[in-house]
């Protein structure tokens, strides 16, 4: 019996799956792959399979610090033993906190970088561990704003997304001739989730226009992004509202 197609996505939004996370889990899930899903509690995934169930696809739910490298390396292990051959690998964890440079301590530094760039590169060197011997396979890593340009504040946040964008960068130079895609998707914008509705309501009124990001049209790009044929794969693009500034 053949394997099915697996993909993982290690962070994969809040628990209702209505973030970023969970609409790319949904998508792969509607195209027959089995969506493994990871934070760091399990349990709180659990209603993201539910629907994903529901709606006749598969899913499986793992609990796994990313930036704990022996938990990476057990999560990989698992999939590929227990789930099928991971296709595409994404790499969604978060970490945007705000404070001045003379506000930001040494631990919250530390951990924004730990959770956006020494996860990443875990992920990543798992993901190439199991996708190089079958010469294909997918790895996107979600950009931000901050990728690009540091706005005054976001110090940690802006330091810990441009070491992501430069590992996505030599990774892809490293690994594309060998068959494997490596994406990074810029999201410049807020998305519409449950924080961007009760933490800022007046930005969240833009939705009437379209003028946020919906989850489920960012999971289509990245479902685009898996599927391009190899003579036109797309490295970096960005993604943002109609009413957004750049």
């Amino acid at each position: 019996m053949t394997a099915r197609k697996a993909i993982l996505v290690v962070g994969a939004g809040d628990a209702t799956g209505d973030a970023t996370g969970g609409a790319i889990a949904k998508r792969f899930a509607r195209e027959g792959y089995v969506a493994c899903v990871a934070r760091r509690n399990a349990d709180k995934l659990s209603p993201l399979v539910a629907e994903i169930e529901a709606a006749g696809g598969s899913a499986r739910a793992f609990g796994c610090d990313a930036r704990v490298e022996e938990q990476v390396i057990e999560l990989f292990a698992t999939i590929e033993r227990e789930v099928g051959p991971l296709h595409a690998v994404i790499f969604n964890i978060g970490a945007n906190v705000q404070f001045s440079i003379t506000e930001t301590t040494e631990r919250v530094y530390r951990k924004v970088w730990e959770m956006a760039a020494l996860a990443g590169f875990l992920t990543g060197r798992e993901a190439a561990k199991v996708m190089l011997p079958r010469g294909q396979g997918t790895i996107i890593f979600t950009g931000a704003t901050a990728s690009l340009r540091g706005r005054a504040n976001f110090s940690a946040f802006a330091s810990a997304k441009f070491a992501l964008r430069a590992l996505a960068q030599s990774m892809a130079r490293e690994l594309g001739p060998q068959g494997i895609h490596v994406a990074h998707p810029i999201i410049d914008g807020a998305i519409d989730t449950a924080f961007i509705r009760d933490t800022f309501p007046a930005l969240y009124q833009r939705k009437e226009q379209d003028g946020i990001l919906n989850p489920a049209h960012i999971a289509d790009t990245y479902w685009q992004i898996h599927c391009q044929p190899r003579d036109c794969w797309v490295h970096e693009l960005d993604l943002r509202p109609w009413t957004e500034t750049f």
